[in-house]
């Protein structure tokens, strides 16, 4: 369902005489439809720019995202322009940040509402699915109708990875989508993405917990010195040297 071929970001900084910093380099990973591909690697090493870029929140320096569509058609998400990436995002592809960003004055319940009204759903079943996600991901029914400015950290976190999740996106960028929360708050987070691979959603997910990647990972990758080795590679690797010194 996406290809990356040979993407690359460099940033520029303009406040310290143009200097130049890269991002990452030459990046190549296949994600296919019901699978998650999980990144790991030191802070500061890529990880999450490379997810901004497939996504389009920072534009590549070069190379290619292929996504193929709903329609079957191909589109290079490193090319296209503004308007067919906010068309992809509200119908086919969806982000989890690490940080909620409050709306103000608009409920818990109504914020997963409006997600889902915004792509079509009518607003009895939107609110049936928003009613059963609240729960999926463990926030308490009395704070349904409040304001998200009033939620903890993880009930923000939580809430942030419902609303990302709630309208079943075709293909889904993680950031460290369980790093704030507790272990059954966890336990219910993963349920829904193992539920969402079932269902045919493509995952690429930045990791740090290895109980997360151990449960939702089908594959795994490292970024080291702005590059990505594929930990499965090694490990194959590994086996067959093994093989060959118990010969």
């Amino acid at each position: 369902m996406v290809k990356v071929e040979n993407l690359s970001k460099e940033f520029i900084m303009h406040i310290r005489n143009d200097a130049q910093i890269d991002g990452f380099d030459s990046i190549n990973l296949e994600i296919e439809a019901g699978t998650l591909t999980a990144i790991t690697g030191p802070s500061g090493c890529g990880k999450s720019s490379l997810l901004k870029c497939i996504y389009r929140t920072y534009a590549p320096t070069g190379g290619h995202v292929w996504y193929t569509k709903e329609n079957g058609r191909k589109i290079d998400l490193a090319t296209a322009q503004p308007w067919e990436i906010i068309e992809l995002r509200r119908k086919e592809i969806g982000y989890v940040s690490q940080f909620f960003n409050v709306i103000p004055r608009v409920s818990a319940l109504d914020i997963l509402i409006q997600t889902q009204t915004a792509r079509g759903v009518s607003e009895l079943i939107a609110r049936k699915k928003a009613q059963r996600y609240l729960e999926c991901v463990g926030i308490a029914s009395q704070l349904w109708d409040m304001y998200p400015s009033t939620f903890s950290g993880g009930e923000k976190q939580r809430l942030n990875i419902a609303n990302a999740l709630i309208t079943s996106p075709r293909f889904i960028l993680l950031d460290e989508p369980t790093a704030s929360l507790d272990k059954v708050s966890k336990e219910w987070v993963m349920q829904l993405i193992l539920d969402l691979k079932a269902e045919g959603t493509a995952m690429l997910g930045v990791f740090h917990d290895d109980i997360a990647i151990q449960t939702l990972a089908d594959r795994r990758f490292e970024m080291r010195e702005k590059k990505i080795v594929s930990l499965d590679y090694r490990m194959e690797y590994a086996n067959e040297v093994l093989a060959e010194a118990s010969c």
